[in-house]
């Protein structure tokens, strides 16, 4: 059932993307490795009887209480396991009941992590540190100014072609397919795209057999990877760290930088709604936790609102400022 879900049914029928099927594929390598450790269950003697409620809250308990996972990363692995039970209500419907309690196992609340974000000042100084001189500081510049300007995810930026970005003629844009292989239009400023040109000239990627390559690749040529990408930022943000720590904090991950494109739009009075279609959100329900993250917003509207109520900032009256009529008052005793 489990190999027919994810080569199958995930793949050809709900046309589900590699990312979200390695997600649920890794989800299910877990819950073998309970049943296995745990349950003395080896992944050849499981059986759909052995799935059932009691022992799912277990795995997620384990998950928790044994590998120190989040509640974030225990709801996501919950996610997984309800999408693969909904997928056996109508392929096991004998064990219908079972299937049902296990869809009624309810999400975790948790805290929220406090939003990380740069000021404009910190990613100027992000963005300042790889070496322009030099052909790899130039590589570099180039992936962290797409991962600031663009607002894209990680992996968008890198499964980006270079016949995905369109630096001809103006206005300068770059298509980024993301969840869902949903396709937006990022625009590029000049800048950007000044610093986007120089590295593909460097690595002869502005040559026309080259459109169908990847835009950014290791040193062995292939495909980018997310420890890669990691590790660029990783080195530039504990130079940045070093030279001014109030800017840059000790650890930022690439998805931050994302955060910081959200803020800094928020800040700039661009509305939620063009965020939102920038970021390539599905819902402006998300792009509204930026509102929510932005203490400087609102701290400025409750200036606002205590400028117009406290008392001791309330205009003096003009007959305070007025010496002849004081005077003439006091003359009146």
């Amino acid at each position: 059932m489990l190999e027919k879900y994810l080569t199958v049914y995930l793949k050809h029928e709900k046309n589900a993307s590699r990312l979200t099927i390695c997600s649920y594929r890794d989800t299910f390598v877990l819950l073998l490795k309970y049943y296995r450790d745990e349950l003395s269950i080896p992944s050849n003697k499981i059986k759909l009887e052995d799935i059932t409620k009691l022992r799912i809250q277990d795995f997620l308990i384990w998950l928790v209480k044994k590998r120190h996972c989040s509640m974030n990363t225990r709801n996501h692995r919950l996610c997984a396991i309800r999408a693969f039970v909904k997928y056996l209500q109508y392929e096991d419907v004998d064990n219908i009941g079972e299937w049902q309690k296990i869809l009624a196992i309810p999400m975790a609340k948790y805290n929220s992590p406090r939003m990380k974000y740069l000021s404009p000042e910190g990613v100027k100084l992000l963005l300042k540190q790889p070496d322009p001189s030099s052909k790899m500081g130039r590589r570099h510049l180039a992936i962290l100014a797409m991962l600031c300007d663009t607002g894209a995810r990680v992996q968008e930026i890198i499964d980006l072609r270079v016949s995905d970005v369109r630096l001809d003629v103006e206005p300068y844009t770059a298509v980024i397919t993301g969840k869902g292989r949903k396709i937006r239009v990022v625009p590029l400023i000049s800048k950007q795209a000044n610093i986007l040109k120089r590295y593909m000239t460097d690595y002869g990627l502005d040559i026309g057999h080259n459109l169908s390559q990847v835009l950014f690749s290791n040193a062995r040529g292939e495909k980018l990877t997310r420890a890669g990408m990691r590790y660029i930022l990783d080195k530039y943000v504990d130079m940045a760290h070093k030279e001014n720590p109030e800017l840059m904090p000790g650890h930022l991950s690439c998805h931050c930088l994302r955060h910081t494109k959200a803020m800094n739009l928020l800040k700039a009075n661009v509305s939620l709604r063009h965020i939102r279609d920038l970021l390539g959100h599905a819902s402006i329900i998300t792009t509204e936790h930026y509102a929510k993250a932005d203490t400087e917003m609102k701290r400025k509207a409750l200036e606002e609102v205590y400028s117009k109520t406290n008392p001791d900032i309330i205009p003096s009256p003009i007959w305070k400022g007025d010496n002849a009529l004081l005077d003439w008052l006091q003359s009146l005793k």
